[in-house]
């Protein structure tokens, strides 16, 4: 199992709406997080900063993230909640959420 935990930015102007679609997430995307290996799943807020949590299960991380790219249903709910996020400076190339290192884990 491989644990993701990763933070972005959120528009403060859109932080009630970001939530309110966030309380009612599409049945398609959720099935798609859970098809590409996705389990205990989480965002949280602390003011405009979201951090988000993910546990892998699959077997090819990089396929899975790009099947859930390449779904229409996904494809459509990050139209809806991309405008309301802002990446963080220190993202690498080609994030979008930057992903933060591990360093410390007891089970």
């Amino acid at each position: 199992m491989k644990r993701v935990a990763q933070v972005i930015r959120l528009d403060p102007a859109q932080i009630d709406e970001y939530e309110r679609v966030h309380s009612e997430v599409w049945p398609g995307v959720l099935a798609q997080i859970k098809g590409s290996g996705i389990r205990n799943y989480s965002i949280y807020r602390y003011g405009d900063l979201l951090f988000s949590y993910f546990e892998y299960v699959g077997d090819d991380f990089e396929a899975d993230m790009a099947a859930m790219a390449a779904d229409e249903t996904t494809q459509r709910w990050w139209q809806i909640c991309e405008p309301m996020q802002r990446p963080v400076d220190e993202r690498a190339e080609g994030e979008w959420w930057h992903e933060l290192p591990e360093v410390f884990h007891t089970e």
